[in-house]
């Protein structure tokens, strides 16, 4: 259940990422945490361990989202 603890910590975490390293870790450690969690997840089945899954992906995505920046639009 550590890891569950964990990805509350990091849920609960203030998500303003100062620079691209920073951006970069927080979605690496946002990717371990859901894996880890969805090994948890097969064996259990609960819905919990799910809820926290879908609530660190919006995160993780949220993340990888500012860090590809905008698209260039061509004319």
């Amino acid at each position: 259940m550590e890891i569950i603890n964990k990805a509350l910590e990091f849920e609960q975490r203030k998500l303003s990422f100062q620079n691209t390293s920073e951006r970069i870790l927080a979605g690496r450690e946002a990717k371990e945490l859901i894996l880890a969690l969805n090994q948890i997840y097969k064996q259990k089945k609960d819905q919990k361990i799910m809820d926290i899954m879908k609530r660190l992906t919006v995160i993780k995505q949220k993340i990888e989202k500012r860090l590809k920046g905008r698209p260039l639009t061509t004319v």
